[in-house]
């Protein structure tokens, strides 16, 4: 057996079969590439040219019902439902953190999860800390039943089954965030302000979180985006205390470190508290394509492009389109407009030679940091979505939230022309 056998025996922890293994193959190129025969033949056989497939297990026990009729493994969107290959036992209830209309719907969930349903539910610390909750000696009992944990501190990723978010669009982002690799299901209810993520209402929410436990719902996969920031003088920068992957860079100087954000919906890049105009390289696939002189650029998601990107003037695209989209703000020109990209495409941004100052960088508006010459941030599409459960379908959904939230196309109808009007 020879050392390239050997290397294709070795188990892959995630599968992507178009890919061979998407991130793991990435993770392996420097050794992969040193058994081609020559350059041409391993940037060929191994250069990602389409997006990744994503992940098609959640958590310990949720996946994807795969559809036999599917051509090219791409999905109707219609057609993506969920199915448990075990019974679910454990939930994360997220809860928008300082808002007193939540106490009321949180404690009703809880108690009806674990008292109803027996179900184990993660809360985390934070939320239990509201006096509203720890003085009411009525959930005091209930309370003592929840699994708590600490943002950065307790890794959750393997012990919960799905997750419901009470709140906002916010609250979706935030569980996002949670998790680095493979996500739960989230089941997001509408008790904030926008709600473009979040279709579900909590009148009806024990027929609905009845349903999602019998395996009885529609799915759409939320692609993300996997950013890394590597930066030169690693600790003379930012210090890191988020909840990230930290990496070692084993091609340059091992004073240079890279950190790993998995981002739900843009990364922005702006020019700061500077008063000069932020002025930024962009790569694709390792060619210079463009230098943005503006006031930055947003890298979104497809489920991003409904956020900071159409403000920004960007199209809004439906989240099971394979696409990453480029977003300047305010440009200083006229014929720089937003462009969609393949999803298998890398993206790298860095500061110009001749930029007058520093850059800063936001994940899913986190973990701000300032970006400096020698930095770098590369951008490409994750292998690890965001199963977000439909109310209906990720068609009817999507169309449905922008019209109630963003009243896309609304305008007073045009009058009926009558045959005697015509005659004039």
């Amino acid at each position: 057996m020879d050392a390239r056998q050997e290397m294709r025996l070795e188990p892959a922890p995630f599968c992507c079969s178009t890919c061979d293994g998407g991130e793991v193959s990435a993770r392996r190129n420097k050794k992969t590439r040193s058994l081609s025969t020559s350059s041409a033949t391993s940037y060929s056989e191994f250069r990602r040219t389409h997006g990744p497939s994503p992940v098609t297990t959640f958590g310990p026990k949720a996946c994807i019902l795969q559809n036999p009729h599917a051509v090219m493994h791409i999905q109707d969107p219609a057609s993506q439902r969920l199915t448990w290959n075990k019974p679910p036992k454990s939930v994360l209830v997220i809860k928008k953190i300082r808002d007193a209309s939540l106490l009321q719907p949180f404690k009703e969930l809880c108690g009806f999860l674990t008292e109803v349903k027996n179900m184990i539910v993660y809360v985390e610390k934070k939320v239990l800390d509201d006096p509203a909750i720890s003085g009411d000696e009525n959930f005091g009992a209930i309370t003592k039943k929840f699994c708590t944990f600490r943002e950065d501190f307790d890794d959750i990723s393997n012990r919960v089954d799905f997750i419901i978010c009470l709140g906002g669009d916010g609250t979706l982002l935030y569980a996002s965030s949670l998790f680095q690799e493979s996500v739960p299901p989230v089941m997001a209810f509408h008790l904030g302000s926008l709600g473009f993520l979040t279709p579900f209402k909590f009148d009806t929410y024990q027929t609905q979180v009845t349903q999602i436990i019998e395996g009885n719902a529609a799915i759409v996969l939320r692609s993300r985006l996997k950013v890394r920031v590597l930066k030169e003088n690693w600790e003379k920068k930012d210090t890191m205390e988020e909840k990230s992957i930290v990496l070692t860079n084993g091609d340059v100087e091992s004073s240079r470190k890279a950190v790993e954000y998995q981002v739900l919906n843009e990364v922005v890049v702006d020019r700061g508290p500077s008063s000069y105009l932020s002025n930024v390289d962009l790569y694709l696939d390792g060619h210079l394509i463009t230098t943005v002189q503006g006031d930055g650029v947003i890298v979104s998601t497809p489920t991003g492009s409904t956020a900071y990107a159409v403000a920004a003037g960007a199209s809004m695209i439906h989240p099971n389109v394979p696409a990453i989209m480029i977003t300047p703000i305010c440009p200083h020109s006229l014929s720089f407009r937003p462009i969609v990209v393949p999803a298998g495409v890398e993206l790298k941004i860095m500061l110009s030679r001749d930029a007058r100052n520093t850059a800063w960088v936001s994940f899913d508006g986190r973990k701000r940091q300032e970006i400096c010459h020698g930095d770098s941030i590369t951008i490409t599409t994750s292998c690890f979505p965001v199963p977000s459960i439909c109310f209906r379908d990720p068609v009817n959904d999507w169309f449905e939230s922008l019209a109630e939230c963003l009243h896309w196309n609304v305008r007073k109808k045009q009058n009926y022309l009558s045959s005697e009007d015509e005659e004039f």
